[in-house]
């Protein structure tokens, strides 16, 4: 689980830091990268990977304790642990929320969203595939594929995003898999808002597989391919519940 945080947990660098030290950490609880019941690493070692001060990160972790989010224990067997995470939409047939949320994002920032994230997966799957992983990181990506096949509804979105994630990390550059993770998290929030629909949960998993094979493959153009289909879906059925 190590090795999902790595994205989502990048250094801060704005001027906001207390600001943008929450964001990560809504951030790791939101793509389900740290299950509820489960804990998030050590004070130490979060500081030193977000790059701030220990007193920042605690201020960071009560707003989240405040708002039910985690639990903070201290002593031997302390931590911070997931307790809960935010609220997600109510899916519903008709687009509302979803609309909703789009227009909150304000302006064409839901079709830039959705280009942007074509680019970084598709590129990410080409590069990926270019590296041809092997050992721990081939097994890694076959077991992120298991985990979307074995999920319930109620646990598909996180490994789904955990599968993603993986590729965008092994693509070799750490700063492709900290800004996916930063747009995974907005178009999560949209696909809450829609019912998950087992047809296309089952294309997504087909999808899944050949994108697997070809980047254990070492097949550049078949990654690229798959990775375009399967960004193109989602898009098209965003677009089809916002229409």
């Amino acid at each position: 689980m190590s090795e999902a945080l790595d994205s989502a947990l990048a250094p801060v660098r704005s001027g906001n830091t207390f600001e943008e030290t929450v964001q990560r950490l809504l951030r790791v609880v939101r793509l389900g990268l740290v299950p509820i019941g489960g804990k998030l690493p050590a004070e130490r070692e979060l500081a030193e990977r977000l790059q701030i001060s220990r007193v920042t990160l605690r201020e960071a972790l009560k707003v989240l304790q405040d708002a039910g989010l985690l639990e903070v224990r201290r002593g031997r067997y302390g931590g911070a642990f997931v307790v809960g995470s935010p609220a997600p939409a109510r899916p519903d047939a008709d687009g509302a929320e979803l609309r909703r949320r789009a227009e909150t994002l304000g302006g064409d920032r839901l079709e830039d969203v959705l280009r942007f994230r074509e680019v970084l997966e598709v590129g990410a799957a080409e590069l990926c595939a270019a590296a041809r992983p092997r050992g721990a990181d081939a097994e890694r990506l076959r077991d992120c594929l298991a985990a979307t096949a074995a999920a319930g509804l109620a646990d598909y979105r996180a490994a789904d995003t955990r599968l993603h994630l993986a590729v965008a990390e092994l693509s070799g550059s750490p700063s492709v898999a900290a800004r996916y993770a930063e747009v995974r998290a907005t178009v999560n929030e949209l696909l809450d808002c829609i019912p998950l629909l087992p047809p296309n949960l089952a294309h997504s998993e087909r999808q899944h597989a050949l994108l697997v094979g070809a980047l254990l493959d070492g097949d550049r153009e078949a990654a690229r391919s798959v990775a375009r289909d399967h960004v193109d879906g989602t898009a098209a059925l965003l677009r089809g519940f916002l229409s």
